[in-house]
């Protein structure tokens, strides 16, 4: 990413990423992300905070975020900042900052995990390649649809 908007931060997930489809059938996952920050006063006495962070991610990613981690989870997640506003039903103008995870994995810190490469899927959705990969999720798509889907190219990873 080359604008500068880039931010890398590592926590906890407070809640189970919620996967869900726009109408034209783009996944979205969105969790919580908790991220302590831990220091020494000048008194020699240790303080902590904590900042939460909402955290989205599309397309294959989303799904491997749902199906991969869950509330408790330490994860790593990099991406950009991205400010959305709406209007409540009442009238009143809200807006949030969120993290726009381009990349999300689990901290090896503390924990071990198992890599499976999925196989690709094509522009339809459909997979091709052979391999193995895939097995059942048990995050189960939601039919609310998702407003704003971002833009995406044909950018594939590998």
């Amino acid at each position: 990413m080359a604008n500068g908007n880039t931010v890398t931060v590592i926590g906890n997930l407070t809640r189970d990423p919620e996967l869900r489809f726009t109408p034209s059938g783009q996944a979205t996952a969105s969790f919580g992300l908790a991220v302590n920050r831990r220091w020494q006063n000048r008194q020699g006495e240790w303080e902590e905070a904590t900042s939460f962070f909402n955290v989205v991610a599309w397309r294959e990613l989303a799904e491997n975020v749902a199906e991969s981690l869950a509330k408790g989870s330490r994860a790593i997640v990099s991406g950009r900042l991205e400010q959305r506003s709406w209007e409540t039903p009442d009238g009143d103008k809200r807006s949030v900052i969120e993290v726009v995870a381009d990349e999300v994995g689990p901290s090896l810190r503390w924990a071990t995990a198992k890599v499976e490469r999925n196989e690709r899927r094509g522009a339809d959705g459909d997979r091709f390649g052979g391999g193995g990969g895939g097995g059942g999720g048990s995050a189960a798509p939601s039919s609310r649809p998702v407003a704003n889907e971002p833009p995406y190219g044909d950018e594939e990873p590998f």
